[in-house]
């Protein structure tokens, strides 16, 4: 449904996007992850051919993005991170105005739209008068409003309170369902609940695709296993650290409970070797957890030099 092909946009001598390219499939909820500057929302101007990229090509549903923008603005519905919305207008009075842009002339439509976005009760306010919650879904009233394959959402949920970002998260996991989403944000526990695959770009390069699972493997990053062993001390520590793949082990004490911090690379699986090794020495093992590599972590250590 959209493909880009070494995309690359330049401001003077400035790089924002190096050669980038990517493909979404239809009905994907695809997440857009990258730190401010990272050419996020150049990427989705030139999808939706506000601005034209310096080299490279973009296509939505096969269709040149710089060869036939009208067209193919007629297939996405496109919400910015900063939401235009005229605030001198009744949300009625504006929706019925983005209809008739549209050159639709179909009350039915309309109507369909405002119930699916939760904006009945606020169509007789001034969109001044509305908080930024019913704002943003106004906008996706808009962006919906002529039924696009396409949906394009630059950081949705920025600036909404949590019970606003979770309403707002399931309708976008609701059009999904019918729709190609493209959803560009750094707040990862969006992602992390609404998208089915994640591309994180950094300074206008791709470092990472694929679904949570395959990004988070791949990473460098480590896992954990947390171990809660008695025993003696000093004995324990030297019998983990010996275990083939294990990094570091560190101890801390907690309600009388010695818990062994245990630091392995990711792919390895120390739980039944920890079990088998407390075993042979007579440790009695009291707990057994493993905590994985986290979004957060593979993220921070893609965009930024720490380990």
């Amino acid at each position: 449904m959209i493909v880009i092909k070494n995309l690359t946009k330049k401001y003077n001598d400035i790089k924002v996007l190096d050669n980038i390219s990517l493909e979404v499939k239809k009905g994907e909820i695809l997440g857009f992850l990258g730190p401010n500057g990272a050419g996020k929302t150049t990427t989705m101007k030139i999808l939706t051919g506000f601005i034209s990229a310096t080299s490279g090509q973009a296509f939505i549903d096969d269709i040149n993005v710089q060869e036939d923008s009208l067209a193919v603005r007629r297939k996405i519905g496109y919400l910015p991170e900063n939401n235009p919305l005229y605030e001198d207008m009744k949300v009625s009075e504006y929706l019925n105005f983005v209809a008739q842009m549209r050159e639709l002339n179909n009350q039915t439509r309309v109507d369909e739209i405002i119930k699916t976005c939760g904006i009945v009760g606020v169509m007789e306010k001034n969109i001044v008068e509305l908080s930024k919650g019913f704002r943003q879904r106004v906008g996706l009233a808009c962006a919906l409003m002529h039924d696009p394959d396409v949906l394009i959402l630059d950081e949705p949920t920025s600036g909404l309170d949590p019970n606003q970002i979770v309403e707002i998260r399931n309708l976008i996991k609701k059009l999904g369902k019918q729709k190609t989403v493209i959803l560009s944000t750094h707040i990862l526990p969006e992602v992390q609940a609404t998208c089915d695959r994640v591309v994180i770009i950094n300074e206008g390069k791709i470092v990472a695709s694929g679904t949570l699972d395959e990004i988070t493997k791949q990473a460098k990053g480590k896992a954990e296993v947390n171990a809660i062993i008695q025993g003696a001390e000093e004995k324990i520590k030297q019998a983990l650290s010996s275990l083939p793949g294990v990094k570091l082990v560190s101890k801390e004490s907690k309600e009388q409970e010695n818990i062994y911090k245990i630091q392995v690379e990711q792919a390895n699986d120390l739980r039944e070797a920890i079990f088998d090794l407390c075993v042979q020495n007579n440790w009695k093992l009291l707990g057994l957890t493993v905590n994985l590599v986290s979004l957060e972590d593979v993220f921070r250590e893609l965009t930024t030099k720490e380990i």
